[in-house]
């Protein structure tokens, strides 16, 4: 069995299908669960604050309501809010740098399981898969339409 496990959720409606298979995995121990959201950085284009909200801030409201979104996650599933990441960055970069930071000793994410040119467009789980130095659970998704 595991002892701390990183569940990577992105607030869709299949996150809480993830995270109950991470529960599953620990046994119903959410003790033994850390959970993170990663927000990826809004690009900045020079000029672009004339025209439109100031990309840092709009990022920072996108962190702010991040963490508020995790917050409930993690109080409707009885999960301490110190075992909650909200990150910036490359999701997959940051969930491999908390895995080392905090001894993870697996992953759990979802996947929609994409096949062809949605596959070649890359995602979250396959980017983490490569480079992983601990178990990763991918945890298939339906698409909803």
């Amino acid at each position: 069995m595991y002892n701390k496990v990183i569940v990577a959720i992105d607030f869709s409606d299949s996150s809480q299908h993830v995270l109950d298979r991470a529960l599953e995995l620990v046994g119903n121990a959410v003790s033994k669960l850390e959970l993170v959201h990663v927000v990826e950085p809004i690009p900045t284009v020079w000029g672009m604050e004339s025209y439109t909200l100031d990309p840092i801030e709009l990022q920072n409201k996108i962190l702010e309501s991040s963490s508020v979104n995790l917050a409930e996650v993690g109080e409707k599933n009885g999960i301490d809010r110190n075992q909650q990441h909200t990150l910036l960055g490359s999701a997959a970069e940051k969930i491999r740098e908390l895995q080392n930071e905090i001894s993870a000793d697996a992953i759990v994410i979802g996947s929609h399981g994409h096949s062809g040119w949605k596959l070649m467009l890359g995602s979250t789980a396959n980017s983490l898969l490569h480079g992983a130095t601990v178990d990763v659970l991918t945890v298939f998704v339906k698409e909803t339409s």
